[in-house]
């Protein structure tokens, strides 16, 4: 498959879509919008959406304060994570 045939999220590295399935999990179980995370995380609701997307690889210092934001622990983030990235 070439151009406009091509799947978008096949490019995109199955660690950073597992990390996004992550962050969309924890932040719809917060009852949470991209908007309102990105206020609290400091990040603009663009840069959420395209971390849950895949399309970032996000900082340490964004994983952070993805974290604040999402107001649970790093461990946790990983926690959920995990399974994401076995599941592909």
């Amino acid at each position: 498959m070439h151009g406009k045939d091509r799947c978008a999220t096949c490019d995109v590295p199955r660690e950073r879509r597992a990390l996004g399935r992550a962050v969309k999990d924890i932040r719809a179980r917060r009852c949470l919008s991209q908007e309102e995370l990105g206020f609290r995380a400091r990040l603009h609701r663009n840069y959420v959406g395209s971390v849950e997307r895949g399309e970032m690889n996000p900082t340490f210092r964004t994983l952070l304060r993805l974290t604040v934001g999402l107001r649970v622990e790093l461990s946790e983030l990983i926690v959920i994570y995990e399974p994401q990235l076995a599941d592909g």
